[in-house]
């Protein structure tokens, strides 16, 4: 009697890599050309790499680091799919490798990795599955996933142990091939913006989504790299002064089993499966290499507009899933080597909620994160990266480790050190929550300052000191070892949650049309939907809601920090209420812009673009350092202050008081640090009159020394925001703010 292990599922027809290579086209078996030569080549670098040979021979190096494997096939295959496979003999180092004569760029190809079959040891070999490259630089092909790109056998009528049973069917005819990409670009016409941290304001955006219904993008160009490129999609960007793209995962993914049996697709790309390679769906051009120039003539386009590039990278865990998932790529080469398993290594550590994450502490996988990264930088010319669940990157064998290897590394690396580094800082394994936990270098998406702004506006703090720290910069969370205030990330919205007008539209998630029961998407949405859930024909809630995006809006782009706004919250683009719209690969997630030909819609995204022109004009909002509250001069006037709605400073007591309305002042007679030409910094002040509650309430402007008069530059119960008011206050004096509104008052001394 056999074991689980050591049993096979039926073979049917043996697959290409058994004996005399072969291909089946139409149900006929065709010989296969004898396989080329293949010289020793060099185990450096990685992956497939064009290159002039001895005696200046071309072709094609292929190295691929495969620790324990016993056997590494590189397969060819041809415009038909015919398969050619050529051994490699060389092993450095646990890096197998060859130089093939006459393979040239266009090549489309895999490996084929022998070893042991021992689930229970997570050896997981199997050489009937076709490998994608680690290191390709370009994927041509869509993934699906039939049961033979799986390892195991998925129907094997003992479920409990079928991650244990080897399939033998050839996965090849089912799974996309890397391909062969000629590198020549030096990039010396390219201008990197370079923009300050503190100067910077962040678009978080979906190369899909942003484009494929902009009607001034030609159609063959929608939902592409080329059509982020097209000064139509630039003009919107540059319109808005936005700094920085941050594009949502761009790296070649694959979608979810569960997804395709549902008729839907993965729309976010959080799945990654290729770390070198664009994701070919977003290519207008061709995806057999084309996409890497696309991309390329995509970062220069936007670099020419002024406008960084940061990537949203997913090097947590890959499209493989844990022991039941496929095997696409790292599973078959090293299942041990590149995924933290547990001590029944049958199974896979899951710190991400995606069933396997990457096991950041070995070398090998260290070398694959950095070389990727390394390459985005250097090659395709990208400013900086946000990271996923960053908290699973940095742990070292179970914990959370600040001084884990992957940030250590991080800190010493002459090209990566000098780029834009986010952090998305958690994960859901234990201790993994880590906001303002992570070391200079770094800035973090801060999710408390999300969280106080949404129950502020909803009237749900108990009292305002949350708010304070978030205004003036989170002090409390990164004012150590040397952070500054745009170590904070600021958003109110991201793409995970509720679009800015779902956020004042829907009191709980509408997530139906994910087939997933509703249950889905987060249920803390900190919502409130101003009297009706979902659309209305309701002017006065309608109003309400305008105002209240409005107020969130300035909220954001008035805060001490990095702000981030989601592309189309300007224009109030809508989900329907759905939170978690990752699966929605149509209207529910493409931007809508005919929203921009009415009124209400296109006042908003001029507000914006306004609030983000004076958050450029003026240091005191974009501060490189954080406040002091302390008096710089006799006449007691301090960088930050912060007021009762009786113009009187704040006491501790203040502090700890239900309110509803804040005021904080901002001096810009009090800047630290001085200009390029070693001058002081002096700008404008300003003082910021938040007020939350249903109705008006009367507030007094603060006197001398604080200022002699007051001009409205931003009022918020305006429907029209295309002027500022102008109106002229004098110190002293009562005003009345309108209830749910923020002024932002320019200080007239």
């Amino acid at each position: 009697m056999t074991s689980a292990a050591e049993q096979r599922a039926p073979a049917g027809e043996p697959a290409a890599g058994a004996g005399q290579p072969a291909a089946v086209m139409n149900g006929v078996r065709h010989a296969v050309p004898p396989a080329p030569m293949v010289w020793p080549g060099a185990p450096t670098p990685l992956g497939a790499r064009f290159r002039v040979g001895p005696d200046g021979v071309t072709g094609t190096n292929f190295a691929l680091w495969a620790g324990g494997a016993e056997r590494v096939r590189v397969c060819l295959f041809d415009e038909h799919g015919r398969e050619t496979q050529i051994r490699l003999t060389e092993l450095t180092h646990e890096i197998w490798h060859g130089f093939v004569p006459g393979v040239m760029p266009g090549q489309r190809y895999g490996y084929r990795v022998d070893g042991r079959w021992d689930p229970w040891t997570g050896a997981r070999w199997n050489p009937a599955k076709l490998l994608l490259d680690p290191y390709a630089r370009a994927v041509d092909g869509e993934f699906s996933l039939p049961p033979e790109v799986y390892g195991h056998v998925r129907d094997w009528p003992e479920q409990h142990v079928a991650d244990t049973v080897r399939d033998d069917r050839d996965s090849a005819p089912y799974v996309p091939k890397g391909v062969v990409v000629d590198d020549d670009d030096d990039w010396e016409d390219d201008r990197r913006p370079k923009t300050p941290w503190a100067d910077s304001v962040l678009y978080e955006l979906h190369v899909r989504g942003f484009t494929k219904l902009h009607p001034g993008i030609p159609e063959e160009l929608r939902g592409t790299y080329a059509g982020l490129a097209h000064p139509a999609a630039l003009e919107h960007l540059t319109g808005l002064g936005v700094t920085a793209v941050e594009l949502l995962p761009v790296h070649q993914f694959a979608h979810e089993d569960h997804l395709l049996r549902r008729g839907l697709r993965n729309y976010w790309g959080y799945n990654s499966i290729g770390y070198f390679a664009p994701h070919a769906g977003y290519a207008a051009s061709g995806t057999t290499g084309q996409q890497v120039g696309e991309f390329k003539r995509m970062v220069r386009a936007l670099h020419a507009a002024g406008i960084e590039v940061i990537l949203d990278v997913v090097y947590n865990h890959t499209a493989e899933a844990g022991e039941l998932g496929p095997t696409l790529s790292l599973k078959g080469i090293d299942n041990r080597g590149y995924y933290r398993l547990q001590g029944d290594a049958r199974r896979y550590a899951d710190y991400t909620g995606c069933g396997n994450t990457l096991h950041v502490v070995q070398p090998q996988v260290l070398r694959l994160i950095t070389d990727s990264l390394r390459y985005w930088v250097t090659e395709m010319g990208v400013d900086g990266f946000r990271f996923d669940l960053a908290a699973a990157l940095a742990r070292s064998m179970h914990d959370v480790d600040m001084l884990s290897p992957f940030l250590a590394v991080i800190a010493q690396d002459p090209v990566l050190r000098r780029v834009k580094l986010i952090a998305e800082p958690w994960d859901i394994g234990s201790g993994g929550y880590q906001v303002g936990a992570f070391p200079p270098l770094w800035t973090e998406w801060n999710d408390r300052y999300r969280n106080a702004v949404r129950d502020f506006w909803r009237h749900a703090l108990p009292d305002v000191r949350e708010m304070g720290y978030r205004l003036s910069g989170s002090s409390d969370l990164y004012a150590w070892g040397g952070r500054r205030p745009y170590a904070s990330v600021n958003f109110v919205t991201a793409h995970d949650g509720f679009t800015l007008r779902d956020l004042v539209s829907y009191q709980r998630k509408h997530n139906e049309a994910n087939g997933e029961d509703n249950r889905d998407g987060t249920d803390d949405n900190r919502s409130w939907n101003c009297g009706a859930e979902g659309e209305t024909a309701d002017q006065e809630v309608r109003a309400l809601r305008r105002r209240q995006l409005r107020n969130l809006l300035t909220t954001l782009l008035l805060s001490t920090g990095v702000p981030m706004l989601v592309a189309g919250d300007e224009l109030g683009r809508t989900q329907g209420g759905n939170n978690n719209a990752y699966c929605q690969d149509n209207e529910v997630s493409w931007l809508d812009w005919s929203l921009l030909e009415q009124p209400g819609w296109r006042a908003l995204a001029d507000l914006t673009s306004r609030l983000i022109a004076l958050r450029h004009r003026h240091p005191v909002l974009h501060r490189r350092a954080f406040f002091s509250g302390r008096a710089h001069s006799a006449d007691g006037l301090r960088d930050l202050a912060w007021f009762t709605p009786r113009g009187t400073e704040m006491t501790e007591a203040d502090w700890y008081a239900p309110a509803a309305t804040l005021g904080m002042y901002l001096s810009g007679r009090d800047i630290p640090g001085r200009d390029e030409r070693g001058a002081p910094v002096v700008d404008d002040s300003f003082l910021a009159v938040l007020h939350a509650g249903e109705g008006p309430t009367a507030f007094v402007l603060p006197g001398t020394p604080w200022a002699e008069r007051y001009e409205v530059l931003v009022d918020t119960s305006r429907e029209d925001q295309a002027e500022p008011p102008g109106t002229v206050h004098q110190a002293g004096t009562e005003i009345t703010v309108p209830g749910r509104c923020v002024l932002l008052l320019r200080v007239i001394s």
